[in-house]
């Protein structure tokens, strides 16, 4: 018999803002005992959702359960900056430009959006959580400029639009004068991700799928032509499984030392009264991704999206050990608390109301692991940062693969290679840490 205990449950530091900020809900029951399913998903979020929605597409009569460690939204959908973007946006790189069939890529990303949309349609998801309204690559220092003048050609070569923004542009948008200018493109979709997840598994449970949170898998195993998962309180058993657990998927004893964790950290203010909304101006949405990956993401939201706030994005460590320490997440503070009063002097030393770290997973080529790991165990894992659209691919892609559909989705995660093998943990950690303080520091007025 195969079996596994699985190292790491989540385990991450601050509120999930992003569903803190929404109405309480209903709470989805725990796994129940001795339950039996055709599929079961591992993980509640972008990949394992949209995994469950393309299963349920693709065969109505499947029984799908989707088990979650977490309450649904707790985890990296109500902790990420909740941009679900069209066009390349690699992140180890220096101006986002990737590599490779960078046209496909642009394709897949769009399906994963119009697969959003859809299923904003279809559950009656609030709108104001699927915003197509673009965003800003905002610069302030020269070398800045010159990224997004880098990009502005890799756009024109791929034929996609966009527009440049001058400092007044910026400051007409954001109220702040702090950005030098920025490039514009149309094609994000600007989510409230927590809510938007809500939405899916509200839609999902609607159609049959049972949906089970705070129920952690602790171990699993194969018992003849069937899998079996354990949490701490319940067996259930299924004919296959599907990993959406991002880089948790080293936690079930896969891609070991091949993956890199990352956390990113981020504030979000309370809600802004009267006279700081007066004061701060600009517009009552946008989005601000830095020139430089390195730098400081901005987003300003409102009440369609839980409440007028501004949320700042900024600082990355690695933690092989899958957990950011308080002291992490305390020096990010200090830091986002600084790039705050710097965009808005007006509002300076305005206490945030949540501040949190956000766990993603990335391998150094750059590639996912969407795949039949053994047989009837499914990967929908490693997002490389860009968790909403990539998470959204791999999960339908898995979907397809469980049944057995053979699509150009399937087939580009497919023939991917593997993640590569990353050097003993104690050099990753001190050498990729060290690197990117360099690079933070590099890019600390973006």
């Amino acid at each position: 018999m195969y079996h596994r205990a699985v190292r790491h449950l989540p385990d991450l530091q601050g509120p999930a803002a992003w569903d803190a900020i929404l109405p309480s809900r209903a709470a989805y029951p725990t796994a129940p005992d001795n339950a039996r399913y055709d599929v079961v998903i591992v993980g509640a979020g972008f990949a394992g959702l949209s995994a469950a929605r393309r299963l349920t597409q693709i065969d109505p009569k499947l029984r799908i359960a989707v088990l979650d460690a977490l309450a649904i939204g707790q985890g990296g959908t109500g902790r990420n900056s909740g941009f679900m973007i069209d066009l390349p946006h690699e992140l180890t790189s220096d101006d986002y430009a990737g590599g490779g069939d960078e046209k496909t890529l642009i394709r897949f990303n769009r399906y994963a959006q119009d697969f959003g949309q859809a299923a904003v349609d279809e559950y009656g998801i609030d709108p104001h959580y699927f915003d197509k309204s673009g965003k800003i690559n905002g610069a302030v220092g020269a070398a800045a400029l010159d990224h997004n003048a880098t990009y502005a050609r890799h756009l024109d070569d791929l034929g996609e639009g966009y527009e440049m923004l001058d400092a007044q542009a910026m400051r007409d948008v954001t109220g702040s004068t702090h950005y030098q200018s920025g490039l514009y493109t149309p094609g994000t979709v600007m989510l409230q991700p927590a809510g938007y997840i809500r939405g899916l598994a509200a839609g999902l449970a609607r159609q049959g799928v049972d949906i089970f949170e705070r129920s952690p898998v602790i171990k699993f195993e194969k018992s003849g032509s069937h899998w079996v998962l354990h949490t701490d309180r319940a067996r259930i058993d299924c004919g296959q499984v599907i990993l959406g657990v991002n880089g948790h998927l080293e936690s079930f004893g896969y891609a070991r030392g091949r993956l890199m964790q990352v956390f990113l950290f981020a504030a979000m203010t309370p809600e802004l009264d009267r006279d700081a909304l007066a004061a701060l101006g600009g517009q009552p949405r946008w989005g601000i991704t830095p020139s430089d990956p390195m730098g400081t993401t901005m987003r300003r939201i409102d009440t369609g999206q839980g409440g007028n706030r501004i949320i700042t994005r900024t600082c990355a460590v690695l933690r092989s050990g899958l957990r950011a320490s308080p002291n992490d997440v305390a020096r990010a503070a200090r830091i986002m608390q600084r790039k705050f009063d710097e965009r808005f002097p007006k509002l300076a030393g305005l206490n945030m109301q949540y501040t949190w770290a956000g766990h993603l997973c990335l391998s150094s080529n750059g590639v996912s692991v969407t795949c039949e790991i053994l047989t009837n165990l499914f990967s929908a894992c490693v997002q490389n940062g860009l968790g909403t659209a990539r998470g959204t691919l791999t999960g339908i892609a898995a979907a397809e693969m469980a049944c057995g559909l053979n699509t150009d989705l399937t087939a580009h995660f497919q023939n991917e290679t593997a993640p590569k093998a990353l050097p003993p943990r104690l050099i990753r950690d001190i050498g990729a840490n060290a690197v990117l303080r360099y690079k933070e520091w590099r890019a600390r007025s973006e």
